[in-house]
């Protein structure tokens, strides 16, 4: 079968013929429609992404497809069965092995390519709003990256909630992207004083950063007494420090979220939270922004697009 293969730490991927899995016991085989690409998928190329895969790996945390073989104590999922799955790695191939458990049945209704598109950033958004940060009708909520893939599902679910959403990002496009989603108001983050809009505003209540650098120390200044700060991700490159004698002075909270953690220690958190979001979509409050689909064979454009902020939403790599 043909995969997007990591030799090294930093080598460029490549496509090559490798032997297709065989499912072990608690897995399943699942042909490989599609494979939605993460920001962090750049991040395992270089080797800083915080959950590196063994190496050589195949690359694409997840996909969608159809199950085609069941592994030893295996009855579910049956053969047949459409189904979404965070894998980790994987991903960008023709067939990949899942652990059974790990399969979310997709309905008639979503299509394989929203359905690789799904599970992250729409999963990352939903439990970091509710589960993490609480937030509440009324609120005002700051996306930084609102645009990109988890972003642009953090402005959607944010305005489905109730909250005055103000979307930061780069560019026209891409605020008119976010303004589509639910954005109240968008801020260019390369010409908007951030600290001023926002306070401007009355200040956030929860900041949802998925940037770090510059960004987040403005709008850090920008937060209301009793303000959540969702520690997302750094795709600016720079981790922000922060002193913690300014967290006193306004009763600050700053929470870090990373949705692949709760596959551990809290698996029934994210069977419910992907539960809403599957009945969201049949009701058609959300639906996936995907602006790029490309072949396998065009993988490493696809990353491209990523990495270079080309993209708005997700990119979804299809395999046939």
């Amino acid at each position: 079968m043909l995969a997007y293969r990591l030799d090294a730490v930093g080598a460029r991927p490549r496509l090559m013929q490798i032997d297709r899995p065989r499912p072990a016991a608690g897995e399943v085989l699942v042909r490989v429609a599609a494979c939605g690409l993460n920001f962090a998928d750049t991040l395992v190329i270089k080797g800083s992404y915080q959950e590196a895969p063994p190496l050589p790996a195949t690359l694409g945390m997840e996909l969608a497809g159809t199950v085609e073989a069941l592994g030893p104590g295996v009855t579910a999922p049956p053969v047949g069965t459409r189904v979404a799955a965070h894998v980790g790695h994987g991903g960008l191939a023709e067939y990949a092995c899942v652990p059974a458990d790990r399969c979310l049945p997709i309905p008639d209704s979503m299509s394989l390519v929203d359905a690789a598109a799904f599970q992250i950033a729409y999963g990352t958004s939903h439990l970091a709003l509710t589960r993490r940060a609480r937030l509440q009708p009324g609120e005002t909520l700051v996306v930084t990256g609102a645009a990109g893939g988890v972003g642009l599902t953090a402005v959607e679910i944010g305005a489905l909630m109730g909250a005055r959403v103000v979307a930061v990002a780069r560019g026209a496009a891409r605020l008119a992207a976010a303004a589509e989603a639910g954005a109240s108001v968008c801020l260019d983050s390369d010409s908007a004083d951030l600290r001023a809009e926002v306070k401007a505003l009355g200040g956030a209540d929860v900041l949802y950063d998925a940037v770090g650098g510059e960004a987040f120390s403005a709008l850090f200044r920008a937060m209301r007494p009793e303000g959540r700060i969702l520690a997302i991700g750094f795709a600016s490159g720079t981790v922000p420090q922060i002193r913690a004698n300014h967290l006193l002075v306004k009763n600050l909270s700053v929470m870090g979220f990373y949705w692949g953690g709760y596959l551990g220690f809290a698996p029934e958190a994210v069977h419910d939270s992907l539960a809403e979001l599957v009945r969201w979509h049949g009701e058609g409050r959300i639906k996936p922004h995907v602006s790029h689909v490309m072949p396998l064979e065009q993988a490493e454009a696809a990353l491209a697009l990523l990495s270079e902020r080309k993209s708005t939403g997700k990119v979804v790599v299809t395999t046939g």
